[in-house]
């Protein structure tokens, strides 16, 4: 909304999908703006969660606890609601896969790389966006559940909380690819002259 409103001088919320985030951003204002809104959201929620690490150690214990990785999934959700619900854009945020990805990503590299890796091949399967989201989104719970597994039931909790996230995040897109309304990307899509 921001880099929308200084360098293009409109509201991306009033355009496109009525959204916020990355991807309305690429459709509306292309790559040039898409792009930087991506990577600030990431850092967004990577950021967020990585402020756990600035606890004092007496009162987390190692950075493996049960403890510390709590006050992780705290801070990171702190972020991902920001994204959805921001103060100084009237409550009317983006979907928050971006800012949910930078969590994962601070949280749980391996299983942040296997929900990129199922978001780029369900992306260049279908060329929905949307879909490519959800399905790397439901994606994490399996792999910190099976893949990856990991033992703090907090971490597994909120991957099952994610994916309900993302589809009530994800309602609108769901009903339009039902019904065949979804817009696909074209990804090697040339400019013409």
């Amino acid at each position: 909304m921001w880099i929308g409103q200084a360098f293009y001088g409109i509201d991306i919320r009033e355009y496109g999908s009525g959204n916020a985030g990355a991807t309305n951003t690429f459709r509306v204002l292309g790559k040039k703006a898409g792009i930087p809104v991506m990577l600030i959201d990431i850092l967004k929620g990577w950021t967020a969660t990585n402020l756990a690490y600035f606890i004092p150690m007496s009162l987390v214990g190692n950075h493996h606890s049960i403890i510390f990785t709590n006050y992780e999934l705290a801070f990171g959700i702190t972020a991902v609601m920001g994204h959805l619900f921001p103060v100084f854009a009237g409550f009317r945020g983006g979907k928050g896969i971006a800012t949910l990805f930078g969590m994962v990503l601070a949280i749980h590299l391996q299983a942040a790389l296997l929900c990129v890796f199922v978001f780029i091949l369900v992306l260049l399967i279908t060329k929905y966006v949307s879909l490519s989201s959800i399905m790397a989104g439901f994606m994490y719970p399996i792999a910190v559940t099976f893949v990856f597994p990991v033992y703090i039931k907090s971490v597994v909790i909120y991957g099952m909380c994610m994916c309900i996230l993302i589809l009530v995040t994800h309602q609108k897109n769901i009903e339009r690819l039902l019904k065949g309304k979804e817009s696909k990307v074209n990804l090697f899509k040339k400019k013409t002259a």
